[in-house]
């Protein structure tokens, strides 16, 4: 990694390569807009040093233990804590050696083009990662995160991130979002309404939550009315300390419109822990209707990130909880799954609905003739297992064609990783700029057509979608 190639992910051609350089150096300076994500907020209400390089790139980032697990790295030789509290590596330069010796398994994924573009641009490394180089490396960076420079609201502004949007749940006191607002610092960070664990009854503690969302609000949340009233309250709560949108993310895309009779029974009975799975199937998607109108009320942009089979590894998720890689894609239908919603609100152009999914099969077939009719519909970008170069590219040929550029939202990065934020913009937008110069030479496209989309989708369609 003697430096990244200029030209790294543009067209082989030398014609469609001249023509997406030149549409990447006219946005390469725009700000950053990352208007979903799981970064800590707070990292920027305390602005404390980040503790060194394992603690920053890899113990937090399961793109990266996943990978390493997938070898028989066990996850406490990487630092993961357990649930327990037992044992898991506490030398953070035991965890970046062991890293650093199996940097060869990430060659050619995602996560060694971000990994390597923080590396050199933002730590100024110039030797590619190995067994060899681990120290020297490690040595580097831990030097850089002690300056005041490398501080996480220096980095945000060195980033030119405009907007960063966390998400927490609904539960939350979001101290941290009040801290950020409060203080002399500018940077904008943004929380995001996320009620999962007090929409889902098949989450642990599920009727407790729904009682300390009552007593957060002031509500009798144990009945139907009382439930909705919390909800519309909490995200009330939220927009005023800065959301402008929700997040969904359910098992399936499945919506319901039942009548307030049936789903006041429902409710009952999901609370009272004796429905099936597929009550609790059905209240989920219910909840994702009655979300719908609460925004067409409270105007917060909503987020449906369904189709993963949560926890796959129930070893894991005992010894070390949630969130540890073993999150799996699944096929999902969108056209029979969302139609009741959108029979309910879907031709709405007042509400703005993201739709993601993690199979890519429904891009052409469902996607993009839903979001390319229905005024309420967005398609979100490539996410997750497909946030990849490849990925990229196979969205937009799947989707252009029927959806166009403008029903989509841009770009988001849906990260925790925060020194992988500028990276995983510049991918995106290296990748777009490579589709619009294909567009251009094949005569489909007018260069001044082509500049203009890719401002949008690197900039404009993600602040007007969200609102921001």
């Amino acid at each position: 990694m003697a430096s990244l190639n200029p030209d790294r992910l543009f067209p082989a051609d030398l014609e469609s390569r001249a023509i997406a350089r030149d549409l990447y150096e006219d946005l390469r300076g725009l700000p950053i807009v990352s208007p979903h994500g799981h970064t800590d907020p707070r990292w920027f209400a305390e602005n404390e040093a980040f503790p060194d390089p394992a603690r920053l790139f890899v113990t937090p980032d399961h793109y990266v233990f996943r990978m390493l697990c997938s070898q028989g790295i066990a996850l406490e030789h990487l630092g993961v804590p357990r649930v327990d509290g037992g044992w898991s590596e506490p030398d953070s330069r035991r965890i970046w050696r062991l890293f650093a010796e199996n940097y060869h398994l990430f060659r050619g994924t995602p996560s060694r083009l971000w990994i390597d573009h923080a590396l050199g641009d933002v730590f100024g490394v110039t030797q590619r990662l190995s067994a060899d180089t681990a120290d020297t490396i490690y040595d580097q960076v831990a030097d850089c995160l002690s300056r005041s420079e490398y501080r996480p609201r220096a980095l945000f502004e060195r980033f030119n991130i405009e907007t960063l949007a966390t998400t927490e749940g609904a539960l939350d006191d979001l101290r941290w979002h009040r801290m950020i607002r409060d203080s002399d610092w500018a940077g904008r960070v943004i929380t995001t309404y996320r009620p999962d664990q007090v929409v889902d009854p098949d989450m642990p503690g599920f009727a407790d939550a729904v009682e300390q969302l009552g007593q957060l609000t002031g509500t009798d949340a144990t009945s139907w009315s009382g439930y909705l009233e919390a909800h519309r309250l909490r995200r009330l709560w939220f927009k005023e300390q800065g959301a402008t949108a929700t997040d969904h993310g359910h098992p399936t895309a499945r919506t319901e419109n039942l009548p307030a009779t049936a789903a006041a029974a429902l409710f009952d009975k999901v609370l009272s822990g004796r429905c099936s799975p597929d009550e609790a199937d059905a209240f989920r998607g219910q909840m994702l209707t009655e979300m719908a109108r609460m925004s067409l009320d409270d105007g917060l942009v909503m987020q449906i990130h369904p189709g993963a089979a949560r926890n796959h590894s129930a070893s894991v998720l005992a010894t070390f909880g949630r969130d540890k890689g073993f999150d799996i894609p699944t096929r999902t239908d969108y056209v029979r799954a969302l139609r009741p919603l959108l029979d309910a609100v879907g031709m709405r152009a007042d509400l703005t609905v993201i739709v993601f999914t993690l199979d890519e099969t429904a891009y052409s077939r469902e996607l993009a003739p839903l979001a390319g009719v229905y005024p309420a519909l967005r398609l979100g970008p490539a996410w997750w297992f497909f946030d990849s170069p490849e990925g990229m590219l196979r969205y937009r040929q799947m989707t252009t064609e029927t959806a166009g550029f403008y029903n989509t939202v841009g770009f988001n990065d849906d990260t925790r990783a925060f020194c992988s934020i500028p990276a995983r913009h510049d991918v995106a937008r290296r990748v777009d700029c490579a589709f619009l110069a294909g567009l251009v030479t094949s005569g489909r496209l007018d260069g001044d057509e082509a500049r203009e989309v890719a401002h949008d989708l690197a900039y404009r369609l993600a602040r007007q979608a969200y609102r921001l």
